[in-house]
């Protein structure tokens, strides 16, 4: 890597140089980063693989939930309607 010049009060730098300088700082920052939330070690790609299954599972128990909920107010309803629909034919067929 070349030494930067100044001209006109100004920091000049091939752009390659200049390209490789930020991707190491952006990969120190980003080491930094995941050591500081505690991310830096071997066991992190499998602590997040379990935490997107954990997540999945939620998602779909969430999903499976909300479809039961409705299944069952569609269900209740029907049977409410057959019960509405058998006493008024009673009703209306007539006593013993």
């Amino acid at each position: 890597m070349n030494r930067p010049t100044m001209e006109d009060g100004h920091v000049v730098m091939p752009e390659e140089e200049l390209e490789q300088l930020l991707e190491l700082a952006a990969e120190r920052g980003a080491r930094q980063a995941l050591k500081d939330i505690g991310l830096d070690n071997g066991a992190a790609r499998e602590d997040l693989r379990e935490l997107r299954s954990l997540l999945g599972a939620l998602r779909l128990a969430r999903r499976t939930a909300w479809q039961t909920a409705v299944k069952i107010v569609t269900t209740a309803f029907v049977l409410a309607l057959l019960a509405w629909v058998g006493i008024k034919l009673k009703l209306l067929g007539g006593g013993p």
